[in-house]
């Protein structure tokens, strides 16, 4: 049976070392070391072989390579580790997964040895014996040798080699060579950030502090450098002050030059708009520079280079369910309920439409980037919000690959209604696993219409977006989000998908749309008059006076400022006396500029209904429709003499 022990640091080797020719910039050294050591039974991960290379050269480290050559049965049992002289360590060799089988180890390690690395996924076929160099095989390291970019090359590099499982197998280490590149120009960025209150109450104001240093031991001033810091959601922007400028926009912090040994900062002040108990993280990235970074590559997301730096806060307070709008307070008048219980929905089916009375066919239509999992969507009582086990609803289950998958879930309505609300069931976070996220938009004719999101204790909210920060059951309202439309709305729209607290591949997360009560839809009609002077009998039509004789143009709107269709108009406009209609002049059409259509003098005939009807009778105007659609306008003109 084959043991694996944790490694220690301890010195049992002997130092040689071979030096190269006077560094030159944009070279790289060579440093050997060819002394013969057992790798067996008595090299422990506890007490290491252990062979050192004495570097005399005073320079900054670029890039790092490592070759190894020892005779050993199983290879796949050795591990191997490399020391700075600074004490960075990196274990470039994690030893034997269980697959690889092959013989002797003959290898250059280099982070661009393409993509197959030692003891991991090489083929398990011997490696060669012939003594090096060239080494025989180039692999990744199974972690990054550019740990060491930027560090000083000058003292000892210590390397360590054990055997993993003893005392199966051994043999014998027999030559490695590290190869240490020079940097070319270079500037080395590292980037922190604080945080001014790490627990601060919901409404008080915060202020995040980032400090840019470029290494004394940089070669170049760095120019036209850009870090990256837009706030978190919830966290409101009111001010900056420091070096530079900040686009609250962008979060771009721009800093025309930083040099060596310098330190730039910048204070950036907040307001806290966040749900008691919510962690937030801000995170900030260097994006942009004119000088290559020893080692950080600019705006490539990884958290672990040093041009990366984040904070997080909790804010203060024990999260309660928040209270949702009164419905009857924005909704006064007769409501309509839709009621998922019983209705019928084929199983993974992604459309369909269902009639309510009082508003007509609703139409629910689902997309997804990743696949729906089986069985969904569907009508079933997964998810109860904490109401009756046999409570059912719209269920929506999703096997995400990325952070980046969501599904929609659109309800289309034939008609506007004045307002709305539903509860969203199981909106919650699953440690390692899912952080889920829902945002939710609304629109009424083709225009955004925002809603009202109420949070549970499972989740907060940050405007029309709620995230799962707490684990909750699907039978229990811990994970409820109930939203609420308090305007005119026909099209809502819920995407659903993670949090970036999420892991890379969430996995499977879901949620339950339950009842919806609508505002009854109704139809506001407004009315305006409005006059122009088209001639008179002194000007003509060259700036017109009302005087007598003048021609006047009168134009009323009626406008159905509601949410459902009008019927059977009829609107009157009693003429006064010192005005004279002129026979027919009416024109109607969908406002006053285009009115164009003939109407004429009496109450009957086709040009009643074309759709709009006007009739003069005892110095009286009468206009009539059949019908008036929701956020649509009529307009009749018509023309008469100042007496």
């Amino acid at each position: 049976m084959k043991y694996i022990y944790f490694l220690v640091t301890l010195a049992i080797g002997i130092a040689i070392s071979i030096v190269a020719a006077p560094q030159a910039r944009a070279q790289t050294m060579t440093y050997v070391n060819g002394t013969d050591g057992a790798i067996n039974g008595s090299t422990t991960c506890a007490a290491p072989l252990v062979r050192n290379f004495s570097v005399p050269d005073s320079f900054t480290v670029g890039d790092v390579d490592l070759g190894i050559f020892a005779t050993h049965t199983w290879r796949g049992d050795i591990q191997v580790t490399l020391q700075a002289p600074d004490g960075t360590r990196v274990r470039l060799i994690e030893g034997d997964d269980g697959t690889i089988d092959g013989n002797h180890l003959n290898v250059r390690l280099d982070d661009q040895g393409g993509t197959m690395r030692v003891n991991r996924d090489d083929p398990s076929a011997a490696h060669s014996t012939a003594a090096p160099p060239p080494f025989a095989n180039l692999f990744r390291p199974d972690s990054a040798l550019s740990a060491f970019n930027g560090k000083a090359s000058n003292g000892t590099w210590r390397l360590e080699m054990c055997d993993l499982y003893t005392p199966d197998d051994d043999g014998t280490f027999r030559h490695a060579e590290l190869y240490l590149t020079n940097a070319a120009p270079h500037a080395d960025l590292s980037l922190t950030k604080a945080v001014s209150n790490v627990s601060p109450a919901n409404g008080s104001t915060i202020s995040y502090t980032l400090a840019l240093t470029n290494s004394s031991g940089s070669s170049n001033t760095a120019t036209g450098v850009v870090v990256r810091d837009l706030l978190p959601a919830g966290i409101n922007y009111v001010s900056f002050s420091g070096y530079g400028t900040y686009n609250s926009a962008t979060g771009d912090w721009n800093i025309a030059s930083i040099a060596p040994g310098e330190t730039r900062t910048l204070t950036i002040n907040a307001t806290v708009n966040v749900t008691p108990g919510t962690t937030v993280t801000n995170t900030a990235e260097v994006t942009a520079s004119s000088q290559i970074d020893i080692d950080s590559t600019v705006n490539n997301g990884i958290t672990t280079e040093d041009d990366y730096a984040s904070r997080s806060l909790t804010v203060a307070g024990t999260r309660v369910a928040g209270t949702p709008p009164s419905i009857n307070a924005f909704c006064p008048a007769n409501q309509r309920f839709f009621d998922w219980q019983g209705r019928a929905w084929t199983v993974e089916s992604t459309n369909n439409n269902y009639t309510l009375a009082g508003i007509g066919l609703i139409n629910f239509n689902l997309t997804t980037d990743a696949p729906f999992v089986a069985g969904s969507p569907a009508v079933n009582t997964t998810n109860t919000g904490g109401l009756a086990a046999t409570e059912e609803g719209l269920f929506v289950n999703l096997n995400n690959n990325t952070v980046s998958d969501q599904a929609s879930v659109v309800m289309t309505l034939p008609t506007a209604v004045p307002g709305l609300q539903f509860t969203i069931f199981d909106i919650d976070f699953g440690a390692g696993s899912f952080a889920d996220k829902i945002t939710v938009t609304g629109t009424y004719n083709g225009a955004t219409v925002l809603p009202t999101l109420t949070n549970g204790t499972a989740n907060y909210v940050v405007g029309n977006t709620a995230i799962g920060d707490v684990s909750s059951n699907g039978p229990d309202a811990d994970g409820n989000v109930v939203v609420t439309f308090t305007s005119a709305v026909d099209t809502i729209t819920i995407l659903y998908g993670s949090h970036s607290t999420a892991p890379v591949n969430p996995g499977n997360q879901y949620l339950t749309v339950h009842d919806i009560t609508f505002c009854n839809p109704q139809a506001t009609i407004a009315a305006t008059k409005t006059s122009s002077i088209v001639s008179d009998p002194v000007n003509g039509t060259t700036d017109p006076k009302a005087i007598p004789g003048a021609i006047v143009r009168y134009c009323i709107t009626l406008t159905n400022t509601g949410t459902a269709t009008a019927s059977n108009l009829i609107a009157a406009d009693a003429l006064p006396p010192e005005f004279s209609y002129t026979a027919a002049s009416s024109r109607s059409g969908t406002d006053c500029a285009t009115a164009a259509t003939v109407e004429d003098d009496d109450n009957i005939g086709a040009d009643e209904s074309d759709p709009v009807g006007v009739s003069i009778a005892t110095d009286t105007l009468t206009i009539t429709a059949a019908t008036l659609a929701a956020a649509n306008m009529i307009a009749v003109t018509f023309d008469g003499t100042i007496n």
